[in-house]
This record gives C-alpha cells, structure tokens and sequence, in this order.
C-alpha cells in the first residue's frame, strides 16, 4: 500500500474509535465481517477496530523505515 492510503486507513479508524466512544453503552454497533454484518457490543467493536488501527499503524511505520 502507497503511504497516502495507509494514513487514510489509519485517520478512518481513528474516527471510527471516536464514534463509538461517543455511543452510550446500551447501544449495539454493527461490525462487517466479509459481506455479512454482525451486532456486537460497543467494547468489542472499539477493541477491534484498535487492533486494525495499530495493524496499519505498524504497516505504516514499516514502510518510513524502508524509505
């Protein structure tokens, strides 16, 4: 991946982060996995959309190294 749509990879998970934090904890997010959509709880879907932003965070830092 070029360096531009690693930074924009990493800015959507950030803003995705943001957004369910701000949903109260009664609430249900809906996280896509292949073409289907599951529900799940707000923690789990902020812990899975961290675990992707530090993914593409690595991949990023990866790439300025070799550069």
């Amino acid at each position: 991946m070029k360096k531009m749509e690693l930074m924009k990879e990493v800015r959507a998970h950030q803003v995705a982060i943001g957004e369910l934090n701000n949903l109260p904890p009664s609430r249900a997010a809906y996280q896509k996995t292949c073409n289907i959509f599951f529900r799940k709880d707000i923690k789990s879907a902020v812990a899975s959309q961290q675990k992707q932003l530090d993914i593409a965070k690595a991949k990023l830092q990866k790439l300025d190294q070799a550069s």
